[in-house]
């Protein structure tokens, strides 16, 4: 049996092992001599793992910033969705402030709580009651005008009667208070939109399209002046007795977030509240 080929094994394995024993030894003793020769094999044998490290320390650095980047690029896209509503309610808070430094009598702002349904603006559930003045028959309107009446009361609540109510009623008059008439809710409709009618109008008095209706302040519960919208057309007619003309609203209950509501609203004419040309 042949024996050559496993002492040159064994002695190659003896001299690996002193080598190593010797570099182990010389390295513990000479801790510079160590570290250069830590330093050579770092920078021959194992570069390519080291570079291979070093890539990979980069790719977790960049995968992260892209993480972060790509949160905050969400988070500004979801940001910029509500930004238009923002601006939009922010406008209409300034109105709201606005046309109550014109106002004369006194008044309460209010919140819009709920409604039934979204396109339903027949009643509003408001944020404000008895506990902040409110009472029943007080009117509510918006910088656009005319919108309900305070129908019920609680504590901390209220709710609103709008003009879109098959039960509302109010006096109302041309903006010049030549011809009189009641307004409420028309069961025509123009398109999706609700529309009112200016109903009792004398058969003798023509009111041309385009024409302003403002409450008039009779019966005491509006304070003359308020906007409540603009004739489209004559709607029906009784010969010999009365007309009824058809009026587009000044104010869309269903689009409402905040309204005014008004104590004691007296006898001053409001009209020029809510004219345009009106300064703050």
């Amino acid at each position: 049996m042949a024996i050559g080929p496993d002492r040159t094994y064994s002695r190659r394995d003896t001299f690996l092992f002193i080598t190593c024993a010797g570099l182990s030894v010389l390295a513990l003793f000479a801790p510079a001599w160590g570290d250069r020769i830590g330093l050579t094999i770092r920078e021959s044998i194992l570069r390519p793992l080291v570079w291979m490290q070093e890539r990979s320390e980069e790719s977790k650095s960049s995968r992260s910033v892209l993480l972060r980047i790509s949160a905050e690029r969400d988070s500004a896209a979801y940001d910029s969705q509500f930004l238009p509503a923002l601006r939009a309610e922010n406008q209409r808070l300034r109105e709201l402030l606005s046309l109550g430094r014109r106002l004369t009598p006194p008044f309460v702002a209010a919140e819009v709580l709920h409604q039934s349904v979204p396109t339903d603006g027949r009643t509003l559930l408001l944020s404000v009651g008895s506990s902040s003045g409110i009472a029943q028959f007080d009117p509510v309107i918006s910088p656009e005008g005319l919108i309900g009446v305070i129908r019920n009361v609680e504590r901390n609540r209220s709710i609103a009667m709008t003009w879109a109510h098959p039960e509302f009623r109010a006096s109302a008059f041309t903006a010049n208070g030549s011809v009189f008439g009641i307004i409420a809710r028309s069961t025509q409709v123009s398109g999706s939109e609700m529309l009112l009618q200016l109903r009792g109008v004398a058969y003798r008095d023509t009111i041309v399209p385009g024409t302003d209706i403002v409450t008039s302040g009779l019966g005491g519960v509006y304070p003359p002046g308020i906007p409540v919208g603009k004739v489209l057309g004559l709607a029906a007619e009784e010969t010999g007795w009365e007309r009824a003309y058809l009026v587009r609203p000044a104010a869309n209950p269903e689009r409402v977030t905040h309204v005014l509501i008004l104590h004691a609203p007296g006898k001053v004419n409001e009209a020029s509240a809510f004219s345009s040309d009106s300064t703050p």
